[in-house]
Formats: C-alpha cells, sequence, structure tokens
C-alpha cells in the first residue's frame, strides 16, 4: 500500500497524481516550479512547468494503464504499445520515460517514469546518476510505499553524495560551500550546461533553499566520524589525511569506483580497485580525479537520454522544451553583472 510521505502535499499535487494511475513506489515533485529559486518570484513559480518522477514497479502494466488514461501524454511511440515503450524506457539513456509539455489540471508538467529496480540501482551505485542527482536536491515528496530496500537507497545516495563532495572540498568550508558541490555533482559534465541550461543554475537552487538543504543533510553530516561539524556557526572539517581519503574513496558508489580505476589505472595492468584508491588517496589532485569520475558518468547519460528525449517528446514538443530552456539561460547570463559594473 502506498502511503503520503508529507501530510502537508499540497492540493495542487495530489490532483495532479490522480490523473494517473495509482501503482507508484515513489513520486516526487521537483525543479524551478516547486522550489523557489534566487531570481524568481512566486508569481513565476506558478507559471513554471512543474516536473514529476514515478517510480513504478512494473512499467508495462503501469505504462498500459496510463496509454488508457492518458493517451495525448505520448508521442508517436504510443503506436507501438506499452511493451515497446516501456523497452525504450529501460534500454536506453537513463532509463527514465519522460512525457513533456503536458497539461494537467491548469498546469504544465513535465513527467518521468522509472522502474523501481533501476531506481534503486541507480541511488545505490549511481550507474546514471540521472535520478539520484535530482534526489541530491531537496524535492518534494508526494508519495513512498512501504519499500524497505528503497528506503535505504535513498539514505545511501544522499551519504555518497556528502562523500564525494568532502573529497572535492577543501579541510575547512561552510555548510553553503558543501551544498553547492552537492547539487553541482549532478551538473558535473552535463553538457546542457554549456547550452541549454542557466549557468547560474547551481547558485539559484542553493541560495534560496538552505534550510531544505539542512533538513536533507544535517543528521548525516552529525554521524559521519570523517568530519566535524559546527551546526551553529555553519562550519565544516574534514579528514584530508591520505588515510581519511581512502576510507571516503572506499565508500563512493560502485559505478564511481570503476570510472576512477579506469582513468588512473594504465590499460593492461589490471589492479584491483582496492590497490588504485589507495594510490588516490595520496594524489594531491583526489578531489580532481573524483570530479573526473562523476563528470564521465554525468557526460554519458546526459547526451543518451536527450537524444531519447526526441524520440518519447516528439520533434514539436522537443523544439518547443530546448527553446524554453534556452531562453532561461539568456534571462540568466543577462541577469549577471558585467565585469565593468563589479569594477
Amino acid at each position: 500500500m502506498s502511503i503520503p510521505a508529507l501530510n502537508n502535499t499540497g492540493v495542487v499535487y495530489r490532483r495532479i497524481l490522480s490523473q494517473f494511475p495509482q501503482d507508484i513506489s515513489l513520486a516526487f515533485a521537483y525543479g524551478s516550479g516547486v522550489f523557489k529559486q534566487q531570481g524568481t518570484n512566486q508569481g513565476q513559480m506558478g507559471k513554471n512547468m512543474l516536473d514529476f518522477v514515478f517510480a513504478v514497479d512494473d512499467p508495462v502494466t503501469w505504462h498500459t494503464m496510463n496509454l488508457l488514461q492518458n493517451r495525448k501524454h505520448y508521442s508517436i511511440l504510443k503506436l507501438l504499445g506499452p511493451t515497446t515503450i516501456s523497452s525504450v524506457q529501460n534500454d536506453h539513456g537513463a532509463s527514465v520515460y519522460y512525457n513533456t509539455l503536458v497539461p494537467v489540471d491548469g498546469r504544465i508538467i513535465k513527467y518521468g517514469v522509472i522502474g523501481t529496480e533501476c531506481l534503486i540501482d541507480d541511488l545505490m551505485h549511481w550507474k546514471t546518476m540521472y535520478v539520484a542527482g535530482r534526489l541530491h536536491k531537496p524535492v518534494k515528496m508526494l508519495l513512498q510505499n512501504e519499500n524497505g530496500k528503497l528506503r535505504a537507497a535513498l539514505v545511501a545516495n544522499l551519504k555518497s553524495a556528502v562523500t564525494a563532495s568532502f573529497l572535492m572540498l577543501p579541510e575547512s568550508f561552510t555548510e553553503e560551500d558543501l551544498f553547492m558541490q552537492i547539487a553541482g555533482l549532478s551538473y558535473a559534465g552535463d553538457f546542457r550546461m554549456v547550452i541549454g541550461e542557466d549557468k547560474s543554475k547551481v547558485a539559484n537552487i542553493v541560495k534560496d533553499n538552505i534550510q531544505h538543504f539542512r533538513i536533507l543533510y544535517s543528521n548525516i553530516l552529525r554521524d559521519c566520524p570523517q568530519v566535524v561539524y559546527k551546526s551553529q556557526q555553519g562550519q565544516l572539517e574534514v579528514d584530508k589525511s591520505p588515510e581519511g581519503q581512502f576510507i571516503q574513496l572506499m565508500a563512493l558508489p560502485r559505478t564511481l569506483q570503476q570510472r576512477i580505476t579506469k582513468l588512473v589505472d594504465p590499460p593492461g595492468k589490471n589492479r584491483d580497485v582496492e590497490e588504485i584508491l589507495l594510490q588516490v588517496a595520496q594524489d594531491p589532485d583526489c578531489g580532481a580525479v573524483v570530479q573526473q569520475g562523476i563528470s564521465s558518468i554525468v557526460k554519458t547519460s546526459s547526451i543518451t537520454q536527450s537524444i531519447k528525449g526526441i524520440a518519447t517528446a516528439g520533434l514539436w514538443k522537443t523544439v518547443s522544451y530546448s527553446s524554453k530552456k534556452l531562453m532561461k539561460m539568456w534571462k540568466g547570463w543577462r541577469r549577471k553583472p558585467s565585469v565593468s559594473q563589479m569594477s
């Protein structure tokens, strides 16, 4: 049985959720239509597209039911049926199937569908960091069922974000530094940050949502033996010794460890992961190596998922959605003070 994760979830989200098949293991809303970002006001938020992700145990059954209820949401792929749609979802890109620019209950929404097992895999191992990366940042949980494996994976994903960020930060830093690093993980290597996204996106996400980040991470930071967390001052100190960094590297998700190994180990040497990570822990450029590993994961999934998006959204919606993104990027660029203004 699915239970609401928040009692005070706004009626607008409940009304939208009621338009979809109810066999959902996890549902959350995210993005600038849900959380205020720097440079936007409440009026603009009300006009922004609402972004959702639905995790479902059986994608074929869910798409079968959704095609009956909401056939117009789908591109021409609807003609190929739910089995093909589920195959496109699971076998390509980041294992997410998006329907975008969908009018529901007076709002424009975009929703992604991912299999529960695929989501758990991404949360635990950062296979694509596509949905895992969205869950590094505050989201509005709408629905979460009693799946213990999924609950544990959600916490593991947050711990991994903290660990990876520690490796890329100096010995002493502020809460805001940490949250900026965490929020930026899923944008490292994302080609859309070169064209199509507002360059100040990470700062916009963090600046007005520090309290939401604290709620998400404060318990993890207090319980972590690798860090001194002075919550009253908003200051942190992390263990940057080779021993400390080795412990952190060994705690990273499996896919990231593999990417780091590939970056550092010359072809043909085939040393074991532990030996390579011990070497990286003693390297002054340890943080840069971790950053490169994350970038390689994000780059691959952002490109393949965007290519898949053309098929799942249809050409007209893809052009319309991309033009809106470019407009946001242009507005963000115009908001930035010029060098002459700053001096």
